[in-house]
């Protein structure tokens, strides 16, 4: 991989800038595009547009090096990586499942950028976490712009991140790398062992998008398990945290705690992928997913039975501040997070203030500090950052994640 040299990576999101800026630090040439021109002028000024440790760091060394630059337009490169979003169609659902369904748009907008920068012996990177069967589609797409796909390599690589520690992970964790033929295979995964200290593993690009949307519905079914448990026991009037600390003391049983769903643009996403594609088979990742998203609903009907109960105690209506509102403790990202959907949901009947230190504002919701948060009736804790775990809890307050 010697000669490589130039990268094209679309997408300076969640994952695509902090995947530019570490290769932009590890002697790559890297264009960045995005659609957003705030995102283009935040990075080329040496600075980010999202919260995440050290990103800051690798990406002002990178911009004052004049490794890395972003733009609006694809550039010609030896690979081109693609990280841009997955999400559902707006208007359409599952006929047999009534689930949502995979929206690939980005991904072919994307490709159908970089085609006329593609040329002869260029690598294609597909980064975002994909329905089975998109390497492949890539690979059409692209024959129908022009390009000459036996000449060119195509492969698929998710990635494993957990925000909050992405710049370590990009380099210490696993990659599996699956090419639309072994010979893609091969020229990713020497691409990727360039920089991945972890083990770089091969195999075919539909097993590959498939491990991704694996994972994800595995940690997806056991978080069912602990949420349906918390429900159970609130019902039998047992504590479910007493509860599952007593099961884990067997040695084969590990069940996680519970939480008020489960967000993020891959647990809470991944799985509907699977369900979409085995029209009705996928049963038990069917029901994990809707467990998950009805403990949301069930937890917003225990928040408005303590108001009621609160204000049939003092004959007045409680102030109420909901903490937290990202997906989980200690980022910014609110994507699909349940925190979020709570607060907003009520937020259409009562009177709340939010406590969210990761962000400055929000289009809906009055943010205030801790400091003002902490004074209401009621505090909602929603996610266990940092900050709240040092709050002297109230008996009026309602917690749905581990302080």
């Amino acid at each position: 991989m010697e000669n490589i040299r130039q990268i094209c990576i679309m997408g300076m999101g969640y994952i695509g800038l902090p995947t530019a800026a570490l290769l932009a630090n590890r002697g790559y040439q890297v264009h960045g595009v995005d659609v957003n021109q705030h995102v283009i002028n935040t990075i080329n000024r040496g600075e980010i547009h999202i919260v995440e440790p050290e990103l800051d760091t690798f990406v002002q060394s990178a911009v004052q090096s004049g490794s890395l630059t972003v733009n609006i337009d694809p550039a010609e490169s030896d690979i081109f990586m693609i990280a841009v979003p997955t999400p559902f169609h707006a208007d359409k659902l599952n006929k047999v499942t009534n689930s949502p369904i995979p929206n690939v748009d980005y991904i072919v907008d994307a490709i159908k950028k970089i085609a006329p920068y593609v040329k002869s012996g260029n690598l294609i990177l597909l980064e975002s976490t994909s329905p089975v069967g998109t390497t492949d589609m890539i690979a059409g797409v692209l024959k129908k712009k022009g390009v000459d796909i036996n000449n060119v390599f195509i492969a698929h690589s998710p990635e494993r991140v957990l925000p909050g520690h992405i710049m370590r992970e990009l380099i210490e964790n696993d990659r599996v790398v699956g090419g639309i033929n072994d010979k893609s295979t091969v020229k990713a995964s020497e691409f990727y062992r360039t920089f991945v200290e972890g083990e770089v593993l091969e195999t075919t690009a539909k097993t590959a998008e498939m491990a991704k949307l694996t994972e994800n519905s595995f940690r997806d079914v056991n978080i069912a398990f602990a949420n349906e448990l918390s429900m159970l026991c609130d019902d039998m009037d047992i504590n479910v945290g007493e509860l599952i600390s007593l099961a884990n003391k067997h040695p084969r049983v590990n069940i996680l705690n519970p939480g008020c769903g489960v967000g993020g643009h891959c647990i809470s996403v991944d799985p509907w992928f699977i369900v979409d594609s085995a029209n009705g088979k996928a049963k038990m990742v069917e029901q994990a997913r809707k467990t998950n998203d009805y403990k949301s609903d069930w937890v917003v009907e225990k928040i408005k039975n303590s108001i009621f109960e609160f204000n049939k105690k003092y004959n007045r209506m409680p102030t109420l501040s909901c903490m937290g509102l990202a997906f989980k403790p200690n980022i910014d990202d609110l994507r699909e997070s349940p925190a979020l959907y709570i607060a907003q949901e009520l937020n259409k009947e009562f009177d709340i203030v939010a406590v969210e230190p990761y962000i400055e504002m929000h289009e809906v919701l009055n943010l205030v500090s801790l400091d003002i948060g902490i004074r209401s009736d009621i505090c909602i804790y929603l996610v266990a950052h940092d900050s709240f775990k040092a709050a002297n809890v109230k008996n009026e307050d309602l917690v749905f994640c581990e302080l």
